[in-house]
């Protein structure tokens, strides 16, 4: 069947477009000419063209011109003209009235009944470009008078530089619809995402409007689906080798990913799906964590997954080392609680003298050597005041505001979460609940899960008990990012965490998909060190921020009216940002399209 990134869409939406599909030779209508003055010059980055009259383009669309030179392919001269490419970012109209008010006289002093103009104006519609390539590695600056093309879908991913990415490594992201109605699949490379030569993808943007969960989630069955048809050189599926961790933050709405929707995919969503050579269906393999509550036996979460759960608990020896995770958000200029958290930590590890009655959460707050008969004790060359803060914050976490996922011990159905993630297995998902915890609980979990998979990676494991190799891949996915590796504020073991898997991870295969609403909201190393970032819709006060002046400034606004469900990405390999759709996730959500 033939797919849309090999064909030309037969449904015609605007005006013009029929005008504008390849005639019989193949050959793209011109729909202008390039055009350079004596103030608005073309350069070796940018060119500018008029379109004929009634012409319709857009932002985001990619065109195509004749410039001089040869064209190489595979690198060998073809002695055909080289052709350059380029993204439109704004078109704006001109004409030869001199002002404003020229055009007031003109309409006969501000009759705006009248029909009939004194003085007809001149003009056009002038598109700005940027260059993407040239297939004859020449930039030199285009020529006036050239004719100007919509790129053919094969001009596209010559002109994004998909042409060059090997085919196992092409990851569907999305399509990429031009104003003609010419589509074509927008591939990600698939070592820029997973490594070894970059990793990781953000995303962000309004919520609700820009649908960065559900992009995410399209993502990882698209990555899933292709390992699934890929094997490596000792013809194991790649599926089989890659894991995949989700925290679910908000209400239930990754609870139900293995099951399908209550209605069908429409035939336009279907027809997306399969034009990218996937199959919309749930995801396979899930394992559902969901975090112990204060009613016995039953999980703290907003649904309970129809497939099966497991629940998770914290005792005191299961968070021991841990509790600078938990305490992560204590205000402590002088350094002197942080001390006093790695000395109890260390305490409760090596289960020294001092800790050996310390056996619960109640011992370790009411009991030596932290306090005795009540009341707070000065603790090796820890003052009795700095104790005394460490235990308040702790009651309040552990007792006051816990939702019940500490214990003082757990039932025989409560698990350890840092052993089950230990045991995590290629080609299979799993989603961690922390919808309903409190802030520094959710601190907790996402601190432990990520410390868990990093120490797995990197270090030699004496504690797994599986016997299936450790996962290639692990991909992890969070939302609200912000929450965990906020920008402008000090360090803290959260932050480090997450730090050294933005910056270290590639070479460990442990990739990060992360979400928040505001990228300026994210510790720029984090961004940095992205080699994906998907942008949905955005407010025009975020897009003004300097983490988005990566961004052509024409291109900034166009963030500010994106549709839902459209998003630009931004990708290693591309030499410009282009505008995607994609279908939405074919699970059952609370509410589609969120």
């Amino acid at each position: 069947m033939p797919t849309i990134e090999s064909s030309v869409a037969n449904k015609v939406s605007a005006p013009g477009v029929a005008d504008e599909l390849p005639d019989a030779d193949g050959k793209m209508p011109v729909i202008g000419k390039t055009s350079a003055t004596e103030r608005d010059a073309n350069s070796s980055d940018k060119f500018n063209f008029w379109l004929a009259p009634k012409q319709i383009a857009n932002p985001f669309d990619i065109v195509q011109v004749e410039h001089m030179g040869e064209a190489i392919v595979d690198g060998k001269l073809t002695g055909k003209p080289s052709r350059s490419y380029g993204l439109v970012t704004t078109i704006e109209h001109k004409t030869d009235s001199p002002n404003h008010l020229a055009n007031f006289v003109s309409s006969n002093f501000g009759d705006v009944e009248e029909n009939n103009i004194n003085t007809p104006r001149v003009g056009t519609n002038v598109a700005k470009v940027n260059i993407l390539s040239n297939n004859g590695e020449i930039y030199m600056p285009v020529q006036s008078d050239r004719p100007v093309n919509f790129a053919s879908p094969e001009g596209i991913q010559e002109a994004l530089g998909i042409d060059t990415m090997a085919q196992r490594n092409r990851i569907p992201a999305g399509l990429i619809k031009m104003s003609n109605g010419a589509s074509t699949v927008a591939y990600l490379d698939q070592e820029f995402i997973l490594g070894p030569e970059g990793a990781h993808i953000n995303m962000c943007g309004i919520s609700g409007l820009a649908t960065k969960t559900s992009f995410a989630m399209f993502m990882l069955q698209s990555i899933l689906q292709k390992a699934e048809k890929t094997k490596d050189e000792d013809g194991v599926l790649l599926s089989d080798k890659i894991a995949v961790i989700i925290l679910n933050v908000k209400q239930g709405d990754l609870l139900q990913i293995d099951q399908r929707p209550d209605t069908n995919p429409s035939v336009e969503q279907r027809e997306m799906w399969e034009a990218m050579g996937m199959e919309p269906r749930p995801f396979k393999n899930t394992h559902y964590l969901l975090p112990r509550s204060n009613n016995p036996g039953q999980p703290n979460s907003f649904i309970e997954p129809v497939s099966g759960y497991q629940m998770f608990a914290y005792g005191l020896h299961d968070a021991a080392d841990k509790l600078d995770l938990l305490l992560s958000d204590i205000s402590d200029q002088s350094g002197a609680m942080d001390a006093l958290v790695g000395d109890v930590m260390q305490g409760l590890v090596n289960g020294d003298a001092a800790f050996r009655n310390c056996n619960s959460w109640d011992n370790l707050l009411n009991a030596e050597p932290l306090a005795k008969n009540g009341k707070t004790e000065k603790w090796s060359d820890h003052y009795a005041s700095t104790v005394g803060k460490l235990r308040r914050h702790l009651r309040r976490i552990i007792r006051t505001r816990s939702t019940g996922v500490f214990t003082n011990a757990r039932a025989r159905n409560e698990l350890n979460l840092t052993e089950q993630i230990r045991e995590i297995e290629g080609g299979h998902t799993y989603i961690v609940d922390i919808a309903k915890l409190n802030d520094e609980e959710q601190k907790l979990v996402f601190g432990d899960v990520l410390r868990t998979v990093y120490e797995l990676k990197a270090e030699d494991p004496e504690n797994r008990v599986s016997k299936k190799p450790i996962p290639e891949k692990v991909i992890f996915f969070v939302d609200e990012l912000n929450k965990y590796a906020p920008s402008g504020t000090r360090g803290s073991p959260i932050l480090e965490q997450v730090l050294d898997i933005a910056e270290r991870g590639r070479s460990l295969g442990v990739v990060l998909f992360s979400a928040q609403q505001f990228m300026s909201a994210v510790h720029s190393r984090v961004t940095g060190n992205c080699a994906t970032k998907i942008l949905g819709r955005t407010g025009a006060s975020e897009i003004s921020t300097p983490d988005y002046r990566f961004l052509d400034d024409d291109l900034k606004m166009n963030l500010t009216r994106l549709g839902k469900g459209e998003l630009i990405v931004t990708h290693a390999v591309y030499r410009q940002p282009v505008k995607i759709i994609f279908p939405r996730p074919a699970y059952k959500q609370r509410q589609p399209g969120t």
